[in-house]
């Protein structure tokens, strides 16, 4: 008995040893699992808030038509967002400047008078409202010659403008309305080249030198 003494000792000490060592493996995942719990509620993040979608521009559009009630000319041409439209019956003329996005063009001129228009199956369809006016119109697209067309120069110190719109008649040829000032008088003004609309062309005694709408669409922004 005295020499199994030791031996039960031992044996009784492994069992024990035993029976830590599973104790501690039990306990040690209970703990993980408690703080792997506390880890994934203080990370997580509500989802990120919609990005609102760019509007859409045009790059390069043009556009010419008759008004409506009126039976003067208007055209609206865009870039990239960009837009300009002028409106003349020989007589009264506005220019306009503004901004293109999604399909949609939103004009404003001196004083009152402004013009929207929705583009759109080869057309441009709105309204603009001039000196207390409003008319409606729509306006097909356009390429060269036809178009929007502008001049400027400085004569004894005043300012000198002139708007043409060139419009291909269905039947050939080209139907033109403009008009032309040398600071606030009108002055007769003279029609453009219908076939090289950016030919030198005189106005009174001055020559000046129209351009295009790529020519000038900076200057009216």
């Amino acid at each position: 008995m005295s020499r199994l003494g030791p031996v039960i000792t031992l044996a009784a000490g492994a069992v024990l040893a035993a029976g830590l060592g599973v104790a501690s493996v039990v306990a040690t995942p209970t703990s993980n699992t408690n703080e792997y719990a506390t880890t994934d509620t203080t990370t997580s993040a509500a989802p990120p808030a919609p990005t609102k979608a760019k509007p859409k521009t045009i790059e390069k559009a043009d556009y010419a038509g008759y008004v409506k009630g009126n039976g003067g000319l208007i055209a609206v041409s865009v870039r990239n967002g960009k837009a300009i439209g002028y409106f003349c019956d020989g007589k009264t003329e506005a220019w306009f400047k503004g901004t293109e996005a999604d399909g949609k063009v939103a004009l404003a001129g001196f004083g009152d008078a402004k013009a929207k228009a929705t583009l759109g199956g080869g057309k441009a369809k709105g309204w603009l409202a001039v000196s207390g006016h409003r008319w409606d119109f729509s306006a097909a697209t356009v390429v060269k010659p036809s178009g929007l067309y502008r001049a400027t120069a400085f004569v004894r110190g005043a300012k000198l403008r002139a708007g043409w719109i060139v419009l291909a008649k269905p039947r050939g040829g080209f139907y033109q309305v403009g008009a032309a000032f040398e600071g606030d008088k009108q002055i007769q003004i003279t029609n453009v080249n219908d076939e090289r609309p950016t030919d030198p062309v005189t106005l009174g005694q001055t020559t000046v030198y129209p351009k295009d709408v790529d020519g000038f669409i900076q200057e009216m922004q």
